[in-house]
């Protein structure tokens, strides 16, 4: 059977003028693709195989190509925007006719120049197209242990589980809800520290340091955001949490552990509803 977004070896059993037709075996010739003349390798004839991938052509006819494209079913890849229209975006995948990303398969809108992980499905018109939903493509079998450091594409962003990121635009992972600091967006390359490698091999991320390396980070930051404030915080540790990670980013554990730290230096002073610093 052919298989339409995939590489397979088909056999030739036609020749014509403008190619030949290809199908499964010699004995399936009602099944059957065009390889147009020009795809066609120097030597080859009736009974040879062929390494083709199948797809659809600008007039929507299923055709053969011996050109590899830059994506194939079950895969993801990194694909450039070429155009967008009122239908969705355009992108080159390495073949004549462009890759269409409709805009309901798009997880954030996006624009020419664009760079955009995606995977291949097949429509309920039996097209090819783009998803940004790659998930359940990504890969599970990563070499990465715990503590290693590792860079990653965030491609959607969960209220309740956190950010789903792909490492090497290939491996599975997540930088759990509780992880999470200061803002992320989807589409930004991010360094993250694996915490944990799941049974099933995928990965769990942090974005943030370990131990006191964190918290003096942390307390860089509070500086920044007092000095934003002409030295004077409106709040203090005692505020709520929500106002916490409004203004901050950081959780109220993570906040009292900088404002501690910056105490502890002498950098700041705690007033009855501010922070000041020296």
């Amino acid at each position: 059977m052919i298989k339409l977004g995939e590489l397979q070896q088909l056999v030739i059993i036609k020749k014509v003028d403008f190619g030949v037709y290809l199908a499964p075996g010699k004995e399936e010739a009602e099944d059957r693709v065009l390889l147009p003349m020009k795809q066609l390798p120097e030597g080859k004839d009736i009974g040879d195989s062929l390494e083709v991938f199948v797809y659809r052509d600008s007039k929507d006819r299923i055709i053969a190509t011996t050109t590899i494209p830059k994506l194939t079913m079950g895969q993801v890849a990194l694909l450039s925007v070429v155009q967008t229209n009122k239908f969705g975006a355009f992108l080159d995948w390495g073949l004549e006719k462009d890759l269409m990303l409709p805009f309901k398969q798009q997880l954030f809108r996006v624009k020419p120049g664009d760079e955009v992980l995606v995977s291949l499905y097949i429509d309920k018109s039996d097209r090819l197209c783009a998803t940004m939903n790659v998930y359940n493509n990504l890969r599970a079998d990563s070499t990465y242990k715990k503590d290693d450091m590792v860079t990653g594409r965030v491609y959607t962003i969960s209220e309740e589980f956190g950010a789903f990121v792909a490492v090497d635009d290939i491996y599975s992972a997540l930088i759990p809800k509780k992880e999470m600091y200061g803002s992320l967006k989807s589409g930004e390359v991010i360094t993250a520290r694996v915490t944990e490698v799941k049974p099933d091999g995928r990965l769990s991320l942090s974005i943030r340091e370990k131990g006191l390396a964190q918290i003096e980070k942390d307390a860089e930051e509070v500086l920044r955001i007092i000095d934003s404030y002409d030295g004077v915080l409106p709040f203090n540790d005692k505020v709520s949490p929500e106002i916490i990670k409004r203004e901050t980013g950081m959780s109220k554990n993570e906040f009292k552990r900088a404002v501690g730290n910056l105490l502890k230096a002498g950098k700041i002073e705690i007033g009855e509803k501010v922070i000041r610093r020296k």
